[in-house]
């Protein structure tokens, strides 16, 4: 008899019946296929942990990083002041640290490669599971042709002459090029990118620091004059309510910043050994929020002006450079700003590539579940979701309509329709939590069971979901004053109507039942499979 030799994958499973009878079996290094009962081979694939565990470190920390923080923090630092940017992205980082702590605790425990949908599904509703994916493909459908339009800003700041429609069609092809392979490529190039965007944020932050203490060539010190002269500016009103909408409008600018924090969620559904990988990831939080974000804007309120005429002063004759580049313009560094504004092309254009990534796998989820068209389960040779990466790309068709208007009016028609969307991921995130962590409670889950729990858990997660609801109502306030603008009320709010839309017409339809602490299937099957002289045989789970 030839040596036994055993492998062992998790078995993801779906609540709806078409995954009913189907097992899991491991094939070939990563790559998984779905049997039947009888061992049949189905068409459908499932998708490979071919990440490495350094790429799903790397991710953790920077692959969210994007216009949010690069561009979109110089408004919010025009509109509130240093201090109302400091603590608006403080209040927001601690909301979502709350988030993706819940978050890793469902991932660590039960990990799924159907995005947070299947999560869900799971462990609240169908109809939940339904609108949170597609709500969660439109968050990257329309945040790609954001960051593509992104692009025109900071070449721009070069070539006022150019039509961004060129370096658009680069990047766009560049981005649909590298999704086609294997995920390994992507989180390579995830990775590099992710270097590359630690790096630059380092050297942006040490610059603005020897700004402010008076090294660079104009020879003028800074220190905190800005925090004692403009700390929180007025914003749409005088007085005390001007004071609390210019801290209002860093909170919800804050939102957009952090926006796609919580795509380590799906990078999960790939990774190597997940009851090892993602308690490690998720802790890397501490450091993108305390260190990337709130540490950077700091940084930022003490180099730049929010007086700057230059701030948020985006438009087609005009170069829409970073803040930060801003400070080293002010501060008469006469190379350094070209060489940080070629690293932010690199840095937005590598948002732009996980867009697409995103989105794949969120439509790839909704297929697995059987709530988006079956051909979005069809992988290619190298294993990728190709119908579903092509589907996601041709959303990044709306950039060019950049080529016509301001890339000022376009991007924040498009920051406004986002946020929404990515409050609405985090605030679906809690609810599967608070289920989840009721059925652990339920069913008696002993604690070494849970390779991952937050502290004081789950009193933080009522605090955060209490928050972000009040954000998520108050989110289009400036749609109101000083008059009403329908424009801007349309995008801040269109988001939350489509999502009960398909909350209701889904339960309404399907007549979908609430799951409880009781019903919740908490645990993931996992197989053990012998071969035998190149026979598969299955041995029953003890």
């Amino acid at each position: 008899m030839n040596k036994l030799k055993e492998f062992y994958a998790f078995k993801q499973e779906s609540d709806t019946e078409e995954d009913e009878g189907r097992n899991v079996t491991s094939v070939q290094s990563n790559r998984s296929i779905l049997v039947d009962q009888h061992g049949n081979p189905s068409d459908e694939q499932v998708l490979s942990r071919d990440f490495k565990a350094r790429q799903v470190s790397m991710m953790a920390v920077a692959s969210a990083l994007g216009t949010g923080l690069i561009i979109g923090s110089g408004t919010a630092l025009k509109r509130g002041g240093p201090a109302s940017l400091f603590l608006g992205y403080l209040f927001t980082g601690s909301l979502l640290m709350v988030v993706l702590f819940s978050l890793g605790e469902m991932a660590a425990f039960a990990p799924m490669d159907k995005a947070f949908s299947g999560y869900c599904t799971r462990f609240c509703d169908k109809s939940l599971g339904f609108a949170a994916g597609w709500n969660y493909f439109f968050t990257y459908a329309i945040t790609l042709p954001a960051e593509l339009s992104a692009l025109g800003i900071i070449i721009q700041y070069w070539r006022e002459d150019l039509n961004p429609g060129i370096f658009i069609s680069v990047f766009y092809v560049l981005v649909i090029f590298v999704n086609w392979f294997n995920v390994r490529v992507y989180g390579e190039t995830e990775f590099w990118g992710s270097v590359v965007k630690l790096l630059t944020l380092v050297i942006c932050f040490i610059t603005c620091i020897v700004i402010t203490a008076g090294g660079a060539p104009n020879h003028t010190t800074i220190g905190f004059q800005h925090w004692r002269e403009h700390a929180f500016l007025e914003y749409l009103s005088e007085g005390s309510t001007g004071r609390f909408l210019g801290w209002w409008a860093c909170v919800i600018q804050s939102v957009f910043a952090y926006s796609g924090s919580e795509c380590i969620g799906i990078i999960f559904g790939e990774a190597p050994d997940p009851r090892k990988t993602v308690p490690s990831a998720t802790r890397q939080v501490f450091f993108r929020i305390g260190f990337v974000y709130i540490l950077g804007v700091f940084i930022l309120g003490l180099a730049v002006s929010p007086l700057n005429p230059l701030l948020g002063a985006a438009s087609s004759s005009n170069a829409a450079a970073s803040p930060f580049v801003i400070a080293f313009k002010t501060a008469e560094i006469k190379v350094l700003p070209s060489f940080i504004n070629a690293c932010l092309l690199f840095f937005v254009g590598a948002a732009a590539n996980s867009d697409v990534y995103l989105g794949s796998r969120t439509l790839y989820g909704l297929a697995r579940d059987g709530m988006a068209p079956k051909i979005f389960l069809k992988l290619n040779r190298n294993g990728n979701p190709y119908y579903a990466s092509l589907f996601t790309a041709l959303f990044g068709l709306l950039a060019y309509m950049n080529c016509k208007e301001s890339s000022s009016t376009i991007f924040g028609y498009f920051t406004s329709a986002d946020s929404v969307f990515g409050l609405l991921i985090w605030i679906n995130i809690l609810l599967s939590y608070f289920t989840f962590y009721s059925a652990t409670v339920e069913q008696k889950v002993p604690r070494e069971d849970i390779p991952f729990r937050m502290w004081f858990q789950p009193y933080p997660a009522y605090i955060a979901f209490f928050f972000l609801v009040i954000i998520t109502f108050f989110n289009g306030y400036n749609a109101f004053m000083p008059n009403f603008q329908y424009k801007q009320f349309i995008t801040c709010y269109i988001g939350i109507a489509v999502y009960l839309i398909m909350i209701l017409g889904y339960k309404f339809y399907y007549k979908t039942e609430r799951v409880t602490a009781k019903t919740a299937r908490l645990y993931n099957y996992v197989e053990t499979v012998v071969t035998i002289d190149e026979n598969l045989e299955k041995e029953p789970v003890v």
